[in-house]
C-alpha cells in the first residue's frame, strides 16, 4: 500500500505514518513473545493496540482523502480492526 500511496498517488506523509504505525503492530507483538515478564508482554501488547487503533486512523484519513479506493479501504480496514480485536482481548487478560 505504501509503495502505491507513494508512486501512484504522490502521497507520502500519511502513508508513511501508516506504514510505521502498521508495522509497529507487529514488531510489538514480536517483542512481547519474547517478554522478560509477564508485564513485560502486556505492555507491549498494549503498545501493539495503540499502533492497531493509530493505524485505524491514518486508513480512515487516506480513504477519506481519495487516496484509496472503497474495496482497498473497507479490506484493509477490516483486517486491522480484526488485530484489535484480537489484541483487546488479550490485553484484557492481564491480571
Amino acid at each position: 500500500m505504501y509503495q502505491y500511496l507513494c508512486g501512484e498517488k504522490r502521497e507520502f506523509v500519511i502513508s508513511k505514518q501508516a506504514l510505521k504505525s502498521g508495522t509497529s503492530i507487529g514488531a510489538n507483538d514480536k517483542e512481547a513473545i519474547r517478554g522478560q515478564s509477564k508485564a513485560d508482554f502486556y505492555a507491549k501488547m498494549n503498545i501493539a493496540l495503540k499502533e492497531a487503533s493509530e493505524t485505524e486512523y491514518w486508513l480512515e484519513l487516506l480513504y477519506g482523502g481519495g487516496y484509496i479506493d472503497e474495496g482497498s479501504f473497507k479490506s484493509i480496514y477490516k483486517d486491522c480492526q480484526e488485530l484489535i480485536i484480537i489484541l483487546m482481548s488479550i490485553t484484557r487478560t492481564q491480571n
